[in-house]
């Protein structure tokens, strides 16, 4: 318990911290009553009664067997407390302690570990410890987790920009969020206020519909279907080519076909040979 010792000072005088104040009631209380606390009351009797009427042996013992029967008690509570407190390593707590004040303040943490001192057991929360009496609350782990779970989830919520604020810049956060509810287990989601839980899953639909209207007003103008593209002007056709002049039969041009010039050869020739028969 040194370093129970450690106190912090503010202007100029010492605080006493939390676990000094449970450590310093619970001394008080642990010597409260016990067989010196009556051994101490039988010697003050004995010395202030009156001779004329002493005490009788019989109220003596009466009043020790009373004694006794508080002191087993005492142990009783004392064991129990040691048994109890032995099983709450690992396990969150809530304390409460008050000063000389009367100043109550209130202390949670895991238990880290349990000492023992005078029959007492002590409790190590955050680094300090504390009275057994102080113990206010023990809360379960899986509770404990749930709940700082939601908690944590709760404040990121919380975060977000108002539901007319929304833009798909906030899609990442908003999807996080809404997965992470979605994953939550029936015991977590107990956990969730409803309008946090409505909240949500208005805010999912709220960026499904902004990314609808973002992708419909991203989409090109309608491409021209396929076969309809705008023909190119008419080409003009080709001139018509000029027929030649149909061909002159033969015989009916100037030029002379060789069968024509034989037949004019030979003509000459037999001419020729009539005009040589009537020379002779």
């Amino acid at each position: 318990m040194a370093g129970n010792l450690i106190a912090p000072v503010e202007d100029g005088k010492i605080v006493e911290t939390e676990s000094q104040s449970s450590l310093k009631k619970a001394k008080d209380k642990n010597s409260t009553y016990s067989k010196d606390t009556f051994l101490r009351l039988l010697v003050a009797e004995v010395q202030n009664q009156d001779p004329l009427e002493p005490t009788s042996n019989t109220e003596w013992i009466s009043q020790y067997a009373t004694f006794s029967e508080l002191e087993a008690m005492q142990n009783m509570s004392a064991s129990f407390d040691l048994s109890r407190a032995s099983s709450l390593v690992g396990k969150t707590v809530v304390l409460q302690t008050t000063s000389e004040s009367g100043k109550v303040s209130t202390i949670q943490g895991k238990v880290d570990y349990v000492t023992y001192e005078g029959g007492k057991a002590y409790l190590s929360v955050n680094g300090g410890l504390y009275s057994m009496d102080d113990l206010h609350d023990v809360i379960d782990t899986e509770y404990m987790t749930a709940f700082d779970k939601v908690y944590e989830w709760s404040v990121k919520l919380n975060k977000l920009p108002s539901y007319e604020n929304v833009t798909l810049d906030d899609e990442e956060d908003v999807e996080s969020l809404y997965n992470e509810y979605d994953k939550m287990s029936d015991y977590e989601k107990t956990f969730v206020a409803k309008e946090n839980a409505d909240k949500i899953k208005k805010y999912h639909d709220r960026i499904q519909e902004l990314k609808k209207n973002h992708e419909e007003s991203s989409k090109p103008d309608e491409t021209e279907k396929p076969g309809e593209t705008v023909k190119p002007d008419e080409t003009e056709k080709p001139d018509e080519t000029v027929k030649p002049d149909e061909t002159e039969k033969p015989g009916e041009s100037g030029a002379v076909t060789p069968e024509e010039d034989g037949e004019e050869t030979g003509s000459e020739g037999s001419d020729n040979g009539s005009e040589g028969t009537e020379t002779a």
